[in-house]
């Protein structure tokens, strides 16, 4: 459809035609015949508003989204199709590991690949947008959706977010015949992942200047790579929430950085702006989030009820209205819903899609790349040869490797480290006995609710003892103890934040009965937050952390476990020591009494019962070869603007295996008109080493790299001293230095 035809199409619609295609219902205000169910009391929407509701989401499928489809144009005057959006985070049927785990790979490139196979199977199901993906910067790791973050790195997260949003939109707008491509949504902006204390939906107060130097870039990179929407967040920035922070929403994202897309709330965020107290009652959060450039309602009755009233009154223009219908129109538009509103439903082609032998291959290599080996004392990894193993631990035999935001992930497809191993060495070579439970009522107060509404088991005391009994009975008779530990899939997500981040339930007690029998202890780590694991380290001769490693989980961990694969991922969180540490972050400010670590005064920046350090820090992680860095050389030590310096080392690998080293390359601003962080990622190179071998490695050190907001808010670079070192993670010393001048 052209852009005129669109014009005459908003023309001709009736206010409250205008006003239902901003409106977002609920799928289950849609049966799958596609008639409407009623008002839902808790919306009060009008039949009229849900016989126009421009989109809905989570209906998925396609043989049901061709029927609400159909049914609802039926009884549309203008035909104007639905929108089909859903919560499609880190996979569709076939799911890979969670985005936490995604960013230890340090392959954006593997990223957009993911998406693009995500969206081919959601297409085939009719899905037209992704809640996806989710860019929020997170340096808590007591907020449950840690999972669905790339990490606590600007850097990075803004390359995932670019190729995050080009996979999934990948074909989505050039003419083929067939459809292909999802319209991607970033979220959550901005700033959500910076509440007070971790808890979720909490207050965000952050200065402007960290505000964007830290949290927007990975939001603006979204934008500049072309996704279709933005979803507000559910928290303030600046005293304002940000569904109706018109600063945020209008200046700066559609102003400042030339965003025409759809701007969609959180889960009836309008409505929240009354319980926040930035509005009276939902008229004038409707009037607000208007005004701030909100096109969608997501599910609450407040552009419904009050918009039509407001332009009344004069208090909204019906300009600003119109602006928003155009924008959801056009959107419709790229996706080619007017030519096809069945965009893609096909069932033939899901079967064919879904959890397809080329999909789980996909997801066992994102798999195998995601995990980070953080110990492996006396090399225990690779499990030798004919080793007989005793399996131990609540996810030994547990399906639950999806995480909390695969909700349209296939659990039964799962394959289980007790199937994977029993495959890769004999069911005869494994023992296998659960151990504890993987949670207890003292780790989560709604506990017996979610039993019940999950249909999970709880233990009797009796069982408890004697689960443990027999798993130290299996580690005393085995060569090697494998115990497969972690967080409940219930503690993280949306709403699970925690202020404990040690294991849950038994587990460690487990883990110290089977230490006391076992020859070799391997831990292997489930969960999606950075988890408190001092003593597990301490305990462990090996430890894996896995994630939520997905649909090929099981799969992907034997092959690491048996030598198969090399390890390879690096961590995209640092990992603490203590719960207290928290915020915990590689490119903090040095302080004017940076501790050392060593000197015995108080009177530092420190602590007094931890050390300020991580246990592992960002960027860390161990493979099964050993990588020498040599000295890092720079082009020249004086850099003038327009120029570029190349910064280099020897990487050389001293092991007796090939593998694949990550090369990180940090940049330092020694003194700024406003304080610089003590170091900044600023490149990253996987090089691939045979046993022996010695590459040599080169980054390009640019102008644009050494820019900040400065004291004046002016985005440049100051001349000075910088400092630069290429190393393994983030925690080495800087190497050498240069002058900008």
């Amino acid at each position: 459809m052209q852009e005129k035809q669109l014009q005459e199409l908003l023309g001709s619609l009736s206010l409250t035609e205008k006003i239902g295609q901003l409106v977002q219902v609920p799928g289950e205000v849609l049966n799958a015949e596609g008639q409407e169910l009623g008002v839902r009391e808790d919306l009060g929407l009008s039949e009229e508003i849900i016989r126009n509701a421009g989109s809905t989401l989570n209906v998925v499928g396609a043989k049901r989204i061709k029927e609400v489809q159909k049914a609802y144009l039926e009884r549309s005057r203008h035909k104007i199709p639905l929108l089909f959006m859903a919560d499609i985070i880190y996979g569709f049927r076939t799911v890979f590991p969670i985005p936490l785990a995604l960013g230890c790979t340090f392959e954006p490139e593997l990223l957009e690949r993911l998406c693009e196979v995500t969206s081919q199977e959601s297409v085939a199901a009719g899905a037209h947008v992704t809640f996806s993906p989710m860019v929020d910067l997170v340096r808590d790791a007591r907020w449950g959706r840690c999972l669905e973050s790339t990490g606590e790195d600007p850097y990075m997260n803004s390359l995932y977010a670019k190729a995050m949003v080009e996979g999934f939109q990948k074909g989505m707008s050039d003419g083929a015949k067939e459809p292909k491509g999802m319209a991607s949504c970033i979220k959550h902006f901005a700033a959500y992942g910076a509440p007070e204390g971790g808890r979720d939906y909490n207050t965000v107060d952050i200065s402007e200047r960290r505000l964007r130097q830290e949290y927007l870039p990975s939001y603006k990179a979204g934008v500049d790579a072309g996704c279709e929407m933005i979803m507000t967040s559910f928290n303030t920035v600046d005293g304002i929430p940000s569904t109706g922070n018109k600063w945020l929403m209008d200046d700066v994202l559609r102003k400042e950085w030339g965003f025409d897309g759809v701007v969609i709330t959180d889960y009836a965020a309008i409505a929240e702006l009354v319980i926040h107290g930035a509005a009276e009652d939902q008229k004038e959060a409707a009037r607000l989030a208007m005004e701030a450039g909100v096109d969608i309602d997501m599910c609450t009755g407040c552009y419904a009820n009050y918009l039509e009233e407001l332009i009344q009154e004069g208090r909204i223009d019906e300009k600003q209205l119109d602006k928003a219908v155009m924008r959801i129109l056009k959107l419709k538009n790229k996706l080619g819903l007017f030519e096809d509103p069945y965009r893609g439903a096909d069932e033939e082609k899901e079967a064919g899609l879904f959890l397809s032998k080329e999909n789980r291959r996909l997801a066992k290599e994102a798999a195998v790349k995601s995990m980070v080996l953080l110990e492996n004392r006396e090399e225990t990894l690779p499990l030798a040869a004919g080793a007989k193993i005793a399996l131990i631990g609540p996810y030994a035999d547990n399906q639950d490797a999806l995480g909390f935001w695969a909700i349209h992930g296939t659990k039964s497809a799962v394959v289980t480290l007790k199937t994977a191993l029993e495959e890769a060495v004999g069911a005869e070579n494994v023992m296998s006995a659960p151990g504890c439970e993987t949670i207890l009522e003292k780790d989560y107060h709604d506990l017996p609710a979610m039993q019940k509404q999950y249909g999970m088991e709880g233990w009797s005391d009796e069982k408890r003892q004697a689960e443990m009994e027999k798993a130290a009975e299996l580690a005393a008779q085995a060569d090697v103890a494998v115990l497969a530990l972690g967080e409940a899939v219930l503690q993280g997500g949306e709403g699970g934040s925690r202020t404990s981040l040690t294991l849950p339930g038994d587990q460690l007690a487990l883990l110290k009965k089977v230490r006391e029998k076992a020859a070799k202890v391997v831990v292997v780590l489930f969960g999606g937050r950075p988890l408190v694991l001092e003593e597990v380290s301490k305990l462990s001769d090996a430890l894996l952390e896995v994630w939520f490693p997905g649909t090929e989980g099981g799969h992907a961990i034997a092959d690491v476990l048996l030598g198969k694969e090399s390890p390879c991922g690096r961590l995209s969180m640092s990992m603490p020591r203590c719960v207290g540490q928290m915020p915990l972050y590689y490119n903090h400010f040095n302080t004017g009494r940076p501790y050392d670590g060593i000197t015995p005064n108080r009177f530092f920046s420190r602590y007094t019962d931890c050390e300020n350090t991580p246990l592992y820090p960002y960027g860390y992680g161990l493979s099964y070869h050993k990588a020498e860095y040599g000295p890092v050389t720079l082009s020249s030590h004086i850099m003038k603007k327009g120029e570029t310096i190349t910064v280099q080392a020897d990487i050389t690998n001293t092991g007796s295996r090939a593998g694949i080293e990550t090369v990180q390359m940090y940049l330092r601003d020694v003194a700024g008109s406003v304080v610089r962080p003590v170091k900044e990622l600023k490149g990253v190179q996987k090089v691939a080493l045979d046993a022996g071998e010695t590459k040599r490695v080169k980054f390009t050190i640019t102008e644009e790299m050494l820019r900040f907001y400065g004291k004046n808010m002016e985005y440049c670079s100051e001349p000075g001293k910088f400092q630069v070192m290429i190393a393994s993670d983030s925690s080495y010393d800087m190497q050498a230095e240069f002058i900008l001048k």
